[in-house]
């Protein structure tokens, strides 16, 4: 069944192509097509289009829909070609010319994108959820180990004394950025697009500020035309607010498989986190990490597909949009697992708390020593030429304590500074 159906067939290798995997992704959204259907319906009848006996049974049965999906019992056969088409079907096959009725003032345009925007509502508050289960264990982990010392480095070269207190909070830290562009996404898609029909509205005066209560909507696009360009905007503006999260995901499970390595032995997992090799009998692989290295760099390429899409298209809805479907559903999940996998093994994190006792960390210290001759009246330019001869010299014998109250330093993490700006995000 097509919505469209004129009376012909396509051929069948067209259909094929045109609905590609169409059917699977509809799966997802299928249970926000229904709840569409019922605001839709509700405001059919407020306009006096649909009685109120239309109303309630269109009402049942797709209640009755929404429980199979939420079981799992709904299925897109092939002869479907979509989810707005199975249900349509379903709602006409059991009461007649009242199911025929439910697409009246409506196109499958802003059935689609009454879909994705509900979907993507749902789904940015499990992202954001994830990210504040990951925020708090930071926090946690930051003031557990804030006074064990982690060397700094710059240009992949001993720089100077940080701790794991910072690297923690740091990611903390990060992790708000990428709640601004989580809730900017949000906001993009909290607006109400159907009504918009095709792109160019309707001639029946319905009642576009109904469905926006009844669907939750904070507002509506105004303009049909704009809601129908919205199409690709919500996708490239939800992609980077996944890659904003995936970037700092990527970086820290770097971090984490370089400190893993016996070169530096910074930190280390329990065996049951980590794997082996089927021929070295010594390795213990971080590739829980790698791999969230790698499927969040993969995210980070989300917003230049969707960009590739849609350059230069014009105004009004073209097939092309389609494709956005079959990166931007996936993503979610790809995200919302690495968010779980990283928490999960961050709990069972463990720290060598002995690092700067590595003599080739000595060279850390070097910017605590002129600072002190700083403050000793000693200019700066002067005190850097003294330390840095005596490093050449091989007298340099720094003090290996590092105390500092100042914000932003070793000592002050500003955790409290960094959960209220958390709460204020």
């Amino acid at each position: 069944m097509k919505l469209w159906d004129k009376g012909f067939s396509t051929d069948k290798k067209i259909d094929l192509f045109t609905v590609g995997n169409d059917r699977e992704l509809d799966l997802i959204l299928a249970k926000y097509d229904v709840i569409g259907n019922v605001a839709h319906a509700k405001m059919l009848h407020s306009i006096g289009l649909l009685t109120a006996k239309e109303l309630q049974s269109l009402e049942t049965e797709l209640e009755l829909i929404l429980a199979d999906i939420n079981n799992g019992n709904f299925i897109i056969e092939d002869t479907f070609e979509d989810v707005h088409s199975k249900i349509e079907f379903l709602l006409t096959e059991k009461l007649g010319d009242t199911g025929k009725k439910i697409h009246t003032a409506r196109s499958r345009n802003d059935q689609v994108l009454v879909d994705v925007h509900l979907y993507v509502k749902d789904a940015l508050d499990e992202i954001e959820g994830g990210v504040d289960e990951l925020f708090d264990l930071l926090i946690k982990l930051a003031e557990q180990y804030k006074d064990v010392l982690l060397p700094g480095y710059t240009h992949l070269q001993v720089a100077m004394p940080s701790s794991f207190g910072m690297w923690f909070s740091a990611y903390a830290e990060s992790l708000i950025d990428d709640i601004y562009f989580i809730k900017a996404a949000y906001k993009v898609a909290d607006q109400n697009p159907l009504g918009s029909a095709a792109g160019y509205g309707s001639s029946f005066q319905i009642d576009r500020d109904f469905t926006t209560k009844e669907l939750n909507f904070e507002t509506l696009k105004y303009n049909s035309v704009a809601a129908q360009m919205g199409r690709g905007k919500l996708e490239k503006s939800v992609a980077f607010a996944l890659s904003s999260v995936a970037s700092t995901l990527a970086k820290m499970s770097m971090d984490i498989c370089l400190y893993m390595s016996q070169n530096f032995s910074f930190i280390s997992f329990p065996d049951e986190l980590t794997t082996g090799s089927s021929i070295m009998p010594h390795k213990k692989n971080p590739d829980v990490f790698e791999l969230i290295r790698g499927k969040c760099n993969k995210l980070q390429a989300l917003p230049y597909e969707f960009t590739l899409i849609t350059t230069n298209l014009p105004s009004g809805y073209h097939r092309d949009l389609q494709l956005l479907k079959e990166g931007l559903i996936p993503s979610f999940s790809v995200l919302k697992s690495c968010l779980e996998m990283l928490t999960y093994s961050l709990h069972n994190i463990q720290i060598n708390d002995a690092i700067i006792d590595d003599d080739k960390y000595l060279y850390l210290f070097s910017v605590e020593e002129v600072n002190k001759l700083v403050q000793n009246g000693t200019p700066f330019r002067d005190a850097y030429k003294i330390i840095g001869k005596s490093i050449n010299e091989g007298t340099f014998n720094p003090e290996k304590k590092v105390i500092h109250t100042h914000k932003g330093s070793v000592g002050n993490l500003c955790l409290g500074d960094i959960i209220e700006k958390k709460n204020n995000a």
